[in-house]
């Protein structure tokens, strides 16, 4: 068994960005009490990339930045694809999905309007969403300090699988409007005291 190449494997494994052969050797060198030679690492580096080259492994050994990494490979990335567009759908936040659940019924909507309804900041669950491509500038308001405005896009329309807004169920939040949050509305009083149009 090759101890320094699955030594050097595993932290090219577990190593978040390209790791150069330097980093490795400081590593190395504390871990062994001794100086490891760079040489040595090279070797063994080849060794790996000749290894994963190999068609039985789905992954193989790259060098980007100066430094080494495992990729996929290429003819992998359809099933990579898949899984990467599941767990994209899953994280999105109960806070980010509220929020697009708001400018999908109200666009075009300010930031501020969102925030009108949500009772809280939505700084970060836009820009989130803005991220993944759900929302857009749709343009400014005309009121005070031309806010932007904001709506869905098509990728919105995909990831939710319809292929119209007008799809949209309607929710019972949104088919009235309470101006007083606790505020106790009877539906009969205000039909009869609402006054004939024009007579405001």
């Amino acid at each position: 068994m090759d101890f320094l190449q699955n030594h050097v494997e595993a932290l090219i494994f577990c190593a978040p960005s390209p790791v150069k052969v330097s980093d490795i050797q400081a590593c190395l060198s504390e871990m062994f009490g001794a100086e490891v030679p760079e040489e040595d690492i090279k070797g063994a580096i080849e060794r790996i990339e000749s290894k994963f080259s190999a068609e039985e492994f789905s992954f193989m050994l790259n060098k980007a930045a100066g430094g080494y990494q495992f990729l996929t490979k290429p003819a992998y990335q359809a099933s990579i694809g898949i899984l990467l567009k599941q767990q994209s759908k899953k994280r999105l936040s109960s806070a980010a999905m509220e929020t697009l659940s708001i400018i999908a019924y109200k666009q075009p909507i300010s930031k501020t309007e969102v925030e009108n309804i949500r009772g809280v900041n939505c700084d970060y669950a836009v820009q989130k969403l803005m991220d993944k491509g759900l929302i857009e500038i749709k343009g400014k308001s005309d009121s005070v300090g031309r806010p932007m405005l904001y709506g869905t896009t098509l990728k919105f329309m995909e990831y939710f699988g319809i292929n119209d807004l007008q799809e949209l169920p309607i929710p019972k939040e949104f088919s009235q409007e309470v101006s007083v949050i606790g505020e106790n509305i009877d539906l009969k009083d205000t039909e009869t005291t609402t006054p004939p149009d024009g007579q405001a």
